[in-house]
């Protein structure tokens, strides 16, 4: 449905983005994921039209819209990451006037707003300005300003930053419906490696401006074949004692969190007895040591030398 080819940015003699292929099938879920600075925004933004490659091209249906870019803008809709609603008008108001900017139809309009505030859980809150809005509330009309249009495709550019458990829940569940129920096609990008494993049924994996690696979850977690994922649980963190496990010979990447190491290492290779010596070296216990299976997560450290969050 939408092809990149050889997709490329250049702002004067920086290249953000190099050589990008990437499609979407009609009603899937395709996740978008990199560091910050990896280009996922800007691939976003030459995809939706709003910013014109240097090179390559994309395509909708098999035709660029390169030159036609009104042809994806009538079928695409984009839910920024940056909250874009006008604080002092009220949520009826804002979709009101995004319906007429998408052009939708004057006497199709009311109906859409009054759907599009039901599926996202907020019809009883219409008449309620912007501004007293919760975060998460306000995300929920930001994609609704989005749904107006009915679009067959629909760009998500970090949509639960910052909010509650609650709105984010609902805001999964609501896009789950968008895949299952209408068959939209989604491109997903987000800082939480959960949403994009329970969301997406293929991966790209971006960085440096590249796509360095992408398939179905199953496909990418088989990166990792090769190594195992060990979970070292300290009885304090020491960061100089894990700067000396990364330094073990068959360790490819080591990860704190609070008090536990995540290492990934050469399959079947035995540090045990080198983490002990260490362990005992900085004064630190291990209380607990497992192998776990790799995740998501392990695969994009592996990759990156990053955890998405950073």
């Amino acid at each position: 449905m939408i092809e990149t080819i050889q997709l490329s940015k250049k702002f004067k003699d920086k290249t953000v983005v190099q050589d990008v292929d990437m499609y979407l099938d009609q009603g899937e879920s395709v996740g978008l994921l990199g560091p910050n600075g990896a280009g996922k925004s800007t691939t976003i933004s030459m995809i939706s039209s709003l910013l014109k490659p240097s090179s390559g091209d994309v395509k909708l249906n098999g035709e660029s819209i390169i030159k036609n870019p009104s042809d994806i803008r009538k079928v695409l809709g984009v839910v920024p990451q940056d909250i874009a609603l006008y604080q002092e008008l009220t949520a009826y108001e804002n979709l009101k006037f995004f319906g007429r900017i998408y052009r939708v139809p004057k006497d199709q309009l009311e109906d859409r707003i009054q759907h599009t505030l039901e599926l996202v859980g907020l019809k009883d809150r219409q008449k309620d300005l912007i501004k007293t809005f919760s975060g998460g509330m306000k995300r929920r009309i930001n994609i609704a300003s989005a749904l107006l249009h009915q679009p067959n495709i629909l760009i998500l550019d970090e949509p639960t930053v910052g909010i509650d458990p609650q709105s984010r829940n609902y805001i999964l569940e609501m896009i789950r419906r968008l895949k299952v129920q209408n068959g939209t096609t989604i491109l997903y990008t987000s800082h939480y490696m959960e949403e994009v494993e329970q969301l997406c049924d293929r991966v790209y994996i971006m960085d440096h401006g590249k796509v360095i690696a992408s398939g179905s979850q199953s496909e990418l977690l088989s990166i990792l074949s090769n190594e195992d994922t060990i979970s070292v649980q300290l009885s304090k963190m020491s960061p100089p004692l894990a700067k000396e496990v990364l330094a073990l010979e068959p360790v490819r990447q080591v990860e704190e969190d609070g008090d536990t190491l995540k290492i990934i290492s050469k399959k079947s290779s035995n540090i045990i007895s080198d983490l002990v010596r260490l362990a005992d070296q900085h004064q630190v216990k291990i209380i607990n040591f497992q192998m776990v299976n790799p995740s998501l997560e392990d695969v994009f450290l592996h990759l990156t030398g990053r955890t998405l969050r950073d």
